[in-house]
C-alpha cells in the first residue's frame, strides 16, 4: 500500500451496545479517512474478558455496518495476541527499563502519594530499586513498570491543539502488565496500532492523556507516530458524560427509533459539520467533511437531536 495512504481505526470494547459518543467518535474517524480515500481498520479490544464477549463482538459489527461505517480488514482482538504483546515486553526488558511492582492499590491511592489537580496519582517509583531480595519477600505475583524518562512530549492534536505531557512529573513509571499476566491499555493498543499501520487515531478527549504513554512506547518499539485527534465529548440533554453502564442513547433503542440518515445528520449537525439536523448518509457526510467544522468543546445534545431516544 501507497505509504501516504491514511490508515485510520475502529477500536470498540466488546462489552455493550455503543453509546451515542461511541458512535460519534467512530463517524469522525470514518470521515477523515475515507474523505481522502484511506483505509479503516477494525479491531476488538476485549484484553477484560472477564467484560467482553464474542457476541457483543457481533453485535457492534452489525451497528457499524447498519450505519454505513465500513472496514476494509479486521485485525485479531487483543485476547488472541498475548504472545504478540510477550514480544515486544521482552523488548522493554531487553532494554533494561522493565521492573517488577508489588505496590497495592491502596498504597497507590493513599493521601500520602502524589497526586494530580484531578486527583490522578503519580507513581513515584516506590519499587523501582527493590533489591532481589526485597521482591522475593513480597511472596506474590508484581506487576511489571517501564522507566519513563525526565522529557515532555508534545502532542499536536487536530482538535485540542497542542498538549505537553512530562511523563516523569504527570504520569510515573507505567504498568505494562498487570499483577494477573494481562497486559495493559497503553502497551496492547501502541502494539496493534503500529503492527496494523495507523496513521491516525481519532478518539474521544478523555484519551487525550493517552497519547504521549503511547508516543514514548511508539518510540521504543520503533513506530512512527500516528496523527491524532481527540474529539469533544458529548454530553446528555442533562450535561452528563454519555456512558453504557446508563445505557445512555444506546444504539439498540436508536435503531428502534431512528434511521441510519438521520442519526448521523443530528450529530453532523450538533458537531457542525452540518449547517442544520437533516439526515445525511456516511458516504454523503464524507465528501464535505472538514476538521475545520468540527466543534472543540464538549458537545452538549438537545433533546431533539437524538428524537424521542431515552436514556435510562
Amino acid at each position: 500500500m501507497d505509504p501516504v495512504t491514511p490508515i485510520g481505526r475502529f477500536a470498540p470494547t466488546p462489552s455493550g451496545r455503543m453509546h451515542l459518543g461511541n458512535v460519534f467518535s467512530a463517524l469522525i474517524a470514518w470521515l477523515s479517512v475515507k474523505s481522502r480515500g484511506g483505509e479503516m481498520v477494525l479491531r476488538m479490544e476485549d484484553l477484560d474478558t472477564q467484560r467482553t464477549s464474542a457476541e457483543f463482538a457481533e453485535i457492534l459489527r452489525d451497528d457499524l455496518r447498519w450505519l454505513g461505517f465500513t472496514w476494509d480488514r479486521e485485525t485479531p482482538a487483543q485476547s488472541q495476541r498475548s504472545a504478540v504483546y510477550d514480544k515486544y515486553f521482552e523488548i522493554l526488558r531487553e532494554k533494561g527499563l522493565l521492573y517488577p511492582c508489588y505496590c497495592t492499590r491502596s498504597q497507590l491511592h493513599s493521601v500520602n502519594a502524589p497526586h494530580l489537580s484531578d486527583g490522578t496519582y503519580v507513581y513515584p517509583g516506590t519499587c523501582r530499586n527493590l533489591t532481589e531480595g526485597e521482591q522475593a519477600a513480597f511472596r506474590r505475583p508484581p506487576a511489571w513498570r517501564v522507566v519513563v524518562p525526565d522529557r515532555v512530549w508534545t502532542v499536536e492534536d487536530k482538535i485540542q491543539g497542542t498538549y505537553r505531557c512530562n511523563l516523569a512529573t504527570e504520569c510515573g513509571d507505567m504498568v505494562v502488565r498487570r499483577a494477573d499476566g494481562v497486559y495493559v491499555y497503553q502497551l496492547a493498543v501502541t502494539v496493534d496500532d503500529g503492527e496494523a499501520g495507523v496513521t491516525e487515531v481519532v478518539r474521544g478527549s478523555d484519551l487525550l492523556s493517552s497519547a504521549p504513554r503511547q508516543m514514548y512506547l511508539q518510540e521504543l518499539f520503533g513506530f512512527p507516530h500516528p496523527e491524532y485527534a481527540h474529539v469533544p465529548m458529548l454530553l446528555s440533554p442533562d450535561g452528563r458524560r454519555l456512558s453504557k453502564r446508563d445505557r445512555d442513547m444506546d444504539l439498540g433503542q436508536l435503531r428502534e427509533t431512528m434511521t441510519p440518515e438521520a442519526l448521523l445528520g443530528a450529530l453532523a449537525c450538533a458537531c457542525g459539520l452540518l449547517d442544520r439536523n437533516e439526515p445525511a448518509s456516511a458516504q454523503e457526510l464524507a465528501k464535505i467533511f472538514a476538521w475545520e467544522k468540527i466543534k472543540r468543546a464538549d458537545i452538549c445534545l438537545p433533546p431533539e437531536a437524538v428524537g424521542r431516544a431515552q436514556t435510562n
